[in-house]
């Protein structure tokens, strides 16, 4: 007897999809029947990218900035960019996905445990990913007559190439808190997006969650 795949026939858009924890959440997707939208800048990885049709029954905002910026030493326009990157840029998407949604359809965004640590020097960081979840909470409630649910992963960090131009010392200064005593992996966190996505029976209780990792 052949298993059916968790979203078979659905069709998904990920941003941030060419690389780190978008590419490994677009390829599980398509492993589980998806036809997957990825966007991003690199066009080698979006040639790859599966070519679908239909409405929409899963975004996941996934694209973002990572930035260290202590109080008072925005000096190269950290604040505004990661603003308008994981605040604005991740709001607009999921904003933009309801009209061409199916009822029933699921909005995840990719936060950050960054939220609510009070992470050194990643403060901005942390704001605009407290501001996801907030959003996330109104619209449970905007989209509830059409079922439509909005849930945000929240990752510790996680091994992506995004990880990789960061400082040696507070790459280390993070790993140390974080119990399991190693960075996330980007499967680890498409497992918890495909999760999200593939659920077709919730109630109020479990919408509007959050799923974290330390």
């Amino acid at each position: 007897m052949t298993e059916t795949k968790k979203l078979q026939g659905k069709v998904a858009v990920i941003t941030g999809g060419t690389t780190g924890i978008g590419l490994a959440t677009a390829r599980l997707f398509v492993k589980e029947g998806a036809y997957v939208f990825i966007t991003g800048r690199r066009q080698k990885e979006l040639d790859e990218a599966v070519k679908t049709k239909g409405k929409i029954d899963v975004v996941f905002a996934n694209a973002g900035v990572a930035e260290f910026c202590s109080h008072g030493n925005d000096h190269g326009g950290t604040f505004q960019r990661t603003i308008q990157h994981q605040c604005q840029g991740n709001a607009v998407h999921s904003t933009k996905g309801p009209p061409l949604m199916n009822d029933g359809g699921s909005i995840i965004l990719n936060g950050s445990v960054a939220s609510v640590k009070g992470t050194l020097a990643f403060g901005v960081y942390g704001a605009t990913k407290a501001a996801l979840r907030s959003f996330v909470r109104t619209w449970t409630s905007d989209l509830k007559d059409r079922h439509i649910r909005s849930n945000v992963v929240s990752p510790s960090p996680t091994d992506t190439p995004a990880i990789d131009g960061q400082p040696a010392d507070a790459i280390a200064r993070i790993v140390s808190t974080i119990p399991m005593g190693r960075m996330g992996d980007p499967d680890e966190i498409a497992k918890a997006a495909l999760f999200l996505a593939s659920m077709t029976q919730v109630s109020s209780l479990v919408s509007n969650c959050s799923l974290m990792a330390s």
